[in-house]
């Protein structure tokens, strides 16, 4: 007597994307510079007083300095409520990263870009959760010309990605 074969179960598969792609390398490039971007300002943190200068080169410094406020300091000078204003824009900023590099997952640059944005805003809203305040310490400068404002891993992330995003909107523009 003949048997019906029974199909063998295979266990359970993760759910994927019809390109294929998966967000988890995202995912993992933003938390190796969250890493970096947090044990960076812990070292500076606690082995630097408050705004001390270690010259590194003829225009670089390591500083310890705190920001308030958001890029340039902008509202760095207000009664507080700034703080939470920055974190919740922090927190939309990620939630829109991972919407995004969901829905586009196959799309490196784009994908990379928003990583790196995402990293930024974590790094940075760590920051003003635990300390009310960015630390940065990364201080160019040019002789006759005058300081960047100090910055930290994360401020380099959100640049990076920024820049990365508009020449991925452009590369995309100019394709069509």
């Amino acid at each position: 007597m003949a048997t019906k074969k029974k199909p063998i179960a295979s266990g359970p598969k993760l759910v994927t994307r019809s390109s294929g792609a998966s967000l988890f390398p995202w995912i993992g490039l933003s938390l190796i510079i969250v890493l970096l971007d947090q044990v960076t300002k812990l070292t500076v943190e606690r082995t630097f007083a408050y705004a001390e200068t270690v010259p590194v080169t003829s225009f670089f410094n390591l500083i310890k300095v705190y920001n308030p406020g958001a890029a340039f300091s902008f509202l760095g000078d207000a009664s507080g409520w700034q703080r939470w204003l920055f974190l919740g824009i922090a927190i939309g900023a990620v939630v829109f990263c991972i919407y995004m590099m969901s829905k586009n997952a196959s799309q490196r640059l784009f994908c990379f870009a928003l990583a790196l944005i995402m990293a930024g805003a974590i790094g940075n809203g760590i920051d003003r959760v635990v300390h009310g305040h960015v630390i940065d310490f990364l201080d160019f400068y040019w002789t006759g010309i005058g300081h960047f404002p100090a910055f930290n891993i994360a401020d380099i992330g959100i640049s990076v990605g920024a820049v990365l995003f508009v020449l991925d909107e452009l590369r995309r523009v100019n394709k069509s």
